[in-house]
């Protein structure tokens, strides 16, 4: 699909599990195995990714509505993104991005034309496009944000991620972290049994004590309301920085009690989707008062929205950090540009593009729990010829 009015020409690369098809379709970006949580599974993710172009100028985007977990992960999210890119070529003035000094300019500037082009319930569409946009006024290939990351290759400390999987698996996967270097390991909880899983999280602290390695776990809401007190309780044994989403979302009464009373520090994460607008996130994190939020661009709103979360929680004195939504490496990239613009990170949920058997090449390197650009590897920023080959 294309549209252009006022200079700015958006094209679609799309990779979709529905079946949809355009002139250029690709395959799903595949995981390396079975991936999930408590709640199913999936082995692909559907991905689109939106190109923009100012004369000379080119600019990369991706939309990755989440199967499951996104709001906007629906059969007809194609004709929905079409819809968007249309409204923002008619609305969008190119000007913005051809005049404005800073990038900052830009990113403000850019999110009033979201806000009246891009609806609230398509999260993905509008980090899509607010990638597309600013990597376009960047004027350079795989550039969203200038800064210490991208110009000097300064790295991110990152959480090496254990998936879900048998009891076996998931050692062998903890042995492969550790093994690379990992200082901090999140894992999945909530999809085998607890003991096991209770198992496994000694396994690692009797190598490994709290003031060697950060652990971390991730429930995405698995506890029944009955018992999500005493599985926090049990696993206090384990010395761990936090818990994310312990039960599902929408309790908040009881969640606000959790936080308040959990010997392990619960941090939001689904909690946050589908929450809209200024007053609406005050509202949830008042309410609720957790220690941290999880901040997934794709899923909230965008980089512009994680923003404002990131605002309203530090007036909160609520800590936070940033994972990505199995995004392909154009979506890490960018997420990994800004989260840079912030000081004195903890360890950062960067590390999905691991994940995949046929992702997109980009300069981004994993080593020795940390990700960085390598600004000046040789080559196109991104091959999506290794998509193709990996169907």
């Amino acid at each position: 699909m294309c549209s252009k009015t006022r200079g700015i020409l958006f094209s679609t690369y799309l990779n979709s599990i529905y079946g949809t098809t355009c002139s250029r379709s690709a395959p799903c970006i595949k995981l390396s195995f079975r991936g999930g949580n408590f709640t199913g599974d999936f082995a692909a993710a559907p991905t689109w990714w939106i190109h923009a172009q100012d004369g000379s100028r080119r600019g990369i985007g991706e939309a990755a509505p989440l199967v499951g977990l996104s709001i906007d992960a629906l059969p007809d999210f194609q004709e929905r993104l079409e819809e968007v890119l249309e409204a923002v070529s008619a609305k969008g003035d190119a000007a913005l991005f051809r005049d404005a000094q800073t990038q900052e300019e830009v990113f403000e500037g850019l999110q009033g034309l979201l806000d009246a082009c891009v609806p609230a319930e398509l999260p993905a569409a509008r980090f899509g496009v607010e990638t597309a946009l600013l990597s376009l006024w960047q004027g350079k290939e795989g550039c969203v944000f200038r800064g210490s990351f991208y110009e000097k290759e300064a790295p991110i400390p990152i959480n090496g991620l254990i998936w879900m999987g048998d009891a076996e698996l998931m050692r062998q996967r903890i042995d492969e972290k550790l093994a690379a270097g990992f200082r901090c390991l999140k894992m999945k909880i909530g999809a085998i049994d607890f003991e096991q899983e209770l198992a496994l999280l000694r396994y690692i602290r009797e190598r490994f004590p709290a003031e060697q390695l950060v652990l971390r776990v991730d429930a995405n809401g698995a506890f029944r309301p009955e018992e999500a007190a005493k599985k926090l309780e049990r696993l206090a044994e384990f010395t761990l920085h936090s818990i994310e989403q312990p039960i599902a979302v929408g309790q908040w009464e009881l969640l606000r009690e959790l936080c308040a009373q959990s010997p392990v520090p619960i941090a939001l994460d689904e909690e946050l989707i589908g929450v809209h607008g200024r007053r609406e996130r005050e509202e949830l994190l008042a309410a609720i008062r957790p220690p941290y939020i999880i901040l997934k661009p794709s899923l909230v709103g965008g980089m512009g929205a994680a923003a404002e979360w990131i605002s309203l929680a530090e007036q909160q004195g609520i800590g936070w950090w940033m994972t990505s939504a199995l995004e392909s490496n154009v979506g890490l990239n960018a997420i990994a540009q800004f989260t840079a613009r912030y000081p004195n990170l903890p360890y950062q949920g960067l590390g999905t593009g691991q994940l995949y058997t046929n992702n997109v090449n980009s300069p981004l390197e994993i080593a020795k729990g940390e990700i960085r650009y390598r600004l000046h590897q040789l080559g196109e920023v991104y091959s999506f010829k290794w998509v193709e080959e990996g169907s």
